[in-house]
């Protein structure tokens, strides 16, 4: 039997939410160990200047616990 623990991680990206996302598991994969799965719980972009500024994401990461 598994035991699969989750975090949640928040991430951003100037260029957009598959960057966002990517840096967020990369991020925690420095000190998390064994990365299952991930998903996007949530997105959000801030707007300066009523142009996007930057993209947001709120990731549930899971990870097998050894």
């Amino acid at each position: 039997m598994a035991i699969i623990k989750t975090i949640e991680v928040i991430a951003s990206s100037e260029k957009g939410w598959d960057d966002a996302t990517k840096k967020g598991i990369k991020q925690a994969g420095k000190t998390v160990k064994n990365i299952k799965s991930a998903w996007v719980s949530d997105q959000k972009v801030t707007v300066k200047d009523n142009e996007v500024a930057e993209f947001r994401v709120n990731l549930k990461i899971s990870f097998q616990i050894d």
